[in-house]
């Protein structure tokens, strides 16, 4: 696996432009958004997006990014939290027409289409260093690059069907060295990725936005089972000898097979395969 450690190749730090500049650059880059904002700090963006929805649901997808969050949430309600211009913080809201049991697939779907969009930005052969941790954390080989976090809503607007989906994306730009000495687990960091000099943070958002709005559109159309086979392909776990770990205790331990039609993923113990499902667990590749 490529350690990134290693690399002579990196790319400069990016800055965070003023949050008008950024907001008015990604308003015209986006024109199906309806919304396009950028503070320069809030407490969560997803938390800011998810309490518009209630109170004004037309007019999706929109965009809020912060420099800084001070109420910042990952998966299972753990907090996160990052200095300004350390990581890239954006949270992105669509309209969706999906039941409810189909929604936790979304999780996965957009760690996959996080995965391919910034593939493409990276454009060479070390993309494929890039993959994705289930449900939806990326990884810069055995490195967590960023975490992504998908959260919904029914509408209740009579006009608005559906659910309110939003997700969540930090992304580390800087200071992996720290964090992982801090954190005690390998961190990644997009100044070592050598992406291209004229890819910033802007051309990141953009990749992203248009990467989860085609990815929900169309996993409306086909389901979850039509990204099954392209998920496969960005797949960090499988093959893995793997635990399943729930508030500490080790639930399961098998080898990773996939997800199957629904987002789970597929482990196979002595006892058969097992479906895990989504937001219940964290995974760890086994020691």
């Amino acid at each position: 696996a490529y350690n990134p450690a290693m690399s002579s190749l990196s790319t400069p730090s990016l800055a965070l432009p003023a949050p008008p500049t950024l907001a008015h650059l990604l308003a015209d880059w986006l024109p199906a958004f309806g919304q396009v904002g950028w503070k320069a700090e809030t407490g969560s963006t997803n938390a800011d997006l998810l309490a518009q929805a209630r109170e004004r649901p037309e007019g999706k997808p929109w965009l809020l990014g912060a420099h800084l969050q001070t109420q910042g949430r990952g998966r299972v309600g753990r907090s996160w939290q990052s200095p300004a211009g350390a990581a890239l913080m954006v949270s992105f809201a669509f309209d969706v027409h999906l039941l409810a049991a189909d929604l936790p697939a979304l999780s996965p779907l957009t760690g996959l289409a996080a995965c391919e969009s910034l593939r493409a930005l990276i454009g060479n052969d070390r993309a494929d260093s890039l993959t994705v941790k289930w449900p939806n954390d990326l990884q810069w080989g055995q490195a967590k690059l960023a975490g992504l976090l998908v959260e919904s809503l029914r509408n209740q607007n009579g006009l608005i069907a559906g659910h309110t989906i939003v997700v969540g994306i930090g992304l580390n730009l800087r200071d992996a060295d720290t964090l992982s000495q801090t954190l005690g687990r390998p961190i990644a960091d997009w100044s070592q990725i050598g992406a291209p000099a004229d890819v910033g943070v802007a051309e990141i958002v953009r990749a992203l936005a248009n990467g989860f709005h085609q990815a929900l559109l169309d996993v409306q159309r086909e389901g979850f089972g039509a990204f099954v086979q392209r998920y496969a392909q960005v797949d960090a776990l499988a093959g893995q000898a793997v635990n399943v770990i729930d508030q500490g205790r080790i639930l399961q331990q098998g080898i990773a097979q996939g997800l199957d039609a629904q987002g789970r993923l597929l482990l196979r113990t002595d006892s058969g395969v097992q479906p895990i499902i989504v937001g219940e667990v964290s995974i760890r590749p086994q020691s």
